[in-house]
């Protein structure tokens, strides 16, 4: 099993904060600059970076997600050449985790084994696989954690106790707890809920808890790092990237920065987070 994850969270914990867990679409606005954007994820402040893979049929992300989807696409990304990105990546980080967050059906046609065999071999962490419930663990979850990759599930707030071990079995690298019922981006739930929802979750595992869906400020970062293990960002960091494009949908030289500035900003938050909440 891939450790980088292990490591950044015991260094996590040594460091008596929650981290931080950046989302990305590769190839938005295109190939080049998504990848920019994705090497300098690490030194804005991301401890944890899922990478996304496009799907033309989504079922959880929400509409800033899917027009990046959509951008990706129109580029030219692909699966492979989502692999491609993680191995250029791991020729200047060997730390960061990796996580590939995606749907089945391009890792059906790609093949199972052959993607197993690659993503490793690319340097990936683990897998978010967000159409793959725990019945079906025998199409991938259990070939991928034969290959040494982490398969992450979700945990929503419609997770009931009975249905929670289930959702758990063969879970490895961290839970990714969604914080509210709905998609991507939409709303936000109260910290009070989630410090509840995260207790709850760790009466049933040992791994680290991630709160994610709906953070979009440094403030609501922070307020989940302060009971999570880990705050995940992806529509707002999206939106930056989209809010920086031109007329016409392209790169402009102020997109890079705009994804890192804002990185910089959420981690800042969830650095001072537990600092804060002790003092106030």
């Amino acid at each position: 099993m891939s450790d980088r994850i292990a490591t950044r969270f015991a260094k996590l914990r040594a460091e008596g904060r929650g981290g931080l867990v950046t989302f990305t679409m590769m190839g938005d606005p295109d190939i080049e600059t998504s990848f920019e954007i994705l090497k300098g994820l690490p030194a804005a402040g991301a401890d944890v970076i899922e990478i996304g893979s496009p799907f033309t049929d989504p079922m959880a992300d929400g509409p800033v997600i899917q027009v990046a989807g959509l951008r990706a696409l129109r580029a030219g990304i692909t699966l492979h050449k989502t692999l491609d990105l993680v191995r250029r990546f791991r020729e200047s980080d060997q730390d960061t985790p990796l996580i590939l967050m995606g749907y089945y059906n391009p890792i059906y046609i790609y093949g199972v084994p052959q993607f197993l065999e690659d993503a490793k071999s690319a340097g990936l962490d683990g897998m978010i696989v967000v159409d793959l419930p725990s019945e079906e663990d025998q199409e991938l979850c259990i070939p991928a954690m034969s290959a040494g990759l982490n398969f992450i599930r979700l945990v929503a707030p419609t997770t009931d106790e009975q249905r929670l071990p289930v959702a758990l079995n063969n879970s490895s690298g961290f839970v990714y707890y969604i914080s509210i019922t709905g998609i991507t981006g939409a709303g936000s739930a109260s910290s009070g809920n989630i410090a509840d929802a995260v207790e709850r979750v760790r009466r049933h595992t040992d791994l680290p808890v991630c709160v994610g869906f709906g953070i979009k400020t440094p403030e609501q970062a922070a307020e989940v790092a302060r009971v999570a293990d880990g705050a995940v960002v992806g529509s707002a960091l999206i939106d930056s990237i989209a809010g920086s494009l031109d007329a016409a949908g392209q790169a402009t030289a102020d997109t890079v920065a705009a994804a890192h500035g804002l990185v910089a900003a959420l981690a800042d938050g969830v650095r001072r987070a537990r600092d804060s909440g002790a003092n106030a």
